[in-house]
């Protein structure tokens, strides 16, 4: 009597199985998404990195600083240098993203990234970034002088050695992201054959690392539960090491600026004020305001923190401002 329940119960079940399945047929199997060309090519742009051709300004940083920045010719081959240092920089981008595509999936903001997600395959970012790179050296070679194509070439081996392995190695990691700051600050000056003063290598070179080493100290704050699988290299690193780093290269940048300014005498003829001396007092409040960021450990990418916090602005144009004045008086 079970057996015969148990028989009716299948069979009706299959029945009803069979009725739905008639119904509501199954899904047709997924294609796999199919990449558009206009997807794609917004895909490179972002992994190019548009925001952070920002800080390939610093190119116009020597002439600036030298007060030899007043010719059509000057700006056409500042901007032509602009233009080659953003391919490479956009070139080192792609090889990253695309050696990194497999880590990144697993950071919760790296993810989203072209490569990663999926958007833009990994052979396509390894080309383009070939293209660009070399690229890039060419022009440089065939438009500008030898030593802006060496820095430039110098530039993009040391970035690709950083992506190979210099990123995984203590203290380098630092050095070289710090030099790459370097080179754009140097470059211009190299272009249009400034010599480049002690003071402004100093300044730039302290600069920068008060910055990266900031940012380094940042992400280990913010991502102290989950270092190992962000940024390996954080888990050889302290919060009290990367404190010590940004702090000292702080105290060098001003001491560096300071010197300068206060290498000539007080008010210069024909100026009411000694805007040279004066512009420590900007620079300096930069500093501490933008220390204030990196001790909270919110200040990622320095162009983000420059350009989000109003006074900090404020203080960059009364510094440009008074700088610009004192390079009037010279």
């Amino acid at each position: 009597m079970a057996e015969r329940t148990t028989g009716v119960g299948t069979g009706v079940t299959t029945g009803v199985t069979t009725a739905v399945a008639v119904l509501d047929p199954p899904a047709p199997a997924r294609r796999a998404p199919t990449r558009r060309p206009t997807a794609l090519a917004r895909g490179l742009v972002r992994t190019a990195r548009p925001r952070q051709w920002v800080k390939n300004v610093l190119v116009v940083a020597a002439p600036v600083a030298a007060g030899q920045l007043g010719s059509w010719h000057s700006a056409a081959r500042l901007g032509l240098v602009f233009v080659l240092f953003t391919a490479a920089a956009s070139a080192v981008y792609l090889v990253n993203d695309a050696r990194d595509a497999e880590a990144d999936r697993a950071h919760p903001v790296k993810r989203h990234r072209p490569v990663a997600a999926g958007i833009v395959p990994v052979p396509l970012a390894y080309a383009t970034g070939a293209a660009l790179g070399l690229g890039a050296a060419l022009a440089s070679a065939l438009l500008c002088n030898a030593m802006t194509a060496l820095l430039l070439t110098a530039y993009l081996a040391m970035q690709l050695a950083y992506c190979v392995r210099l990123k995984h190695v203590l203290v380098v990691d630092l050095t070289v992201v710090t030099t790459g700051f370097l080179m754009r600050a140097m470059i211009g000056g190299i272009a249009l054959g400034i010599p480049l003063s002690r003071w402004f290598l100093i300044t730039t070179g302290f600069g920068a690392l008060f910055m990266v080493a900031a940012k380094r100290y940042s992400e280990a704050v913010r991502m102290e539960d989950a270092r190992g699988a962000t940024r390996a290299l954080l888990t050889q690193y302290t919060t009290g090491y990367l404190r010590f780093v940004w702090q000292l290269a702080a105290g060098v940048a001003v001491l560096g600026y300071c010197l300068w300014a206060l290498e000539s005498g007080g008010v210069s003829a024909g100026s009411l004020l000694p805007w040279r001396q004066l512009s420590v007092v900007a620079f300096v409040l930069a500093v501490l305001r933008y220390a204030v960021f990196a001790d909270r450990g919110t200040a990622g990418e320095p162009e983000d923190v420059v350009l989000r916090d109003r006074p900090l602005a404020v203080i960059g144009l009364v510094w440009a401002a008074m700088y610009g004045m004192a390079l009037a008086d010279l």
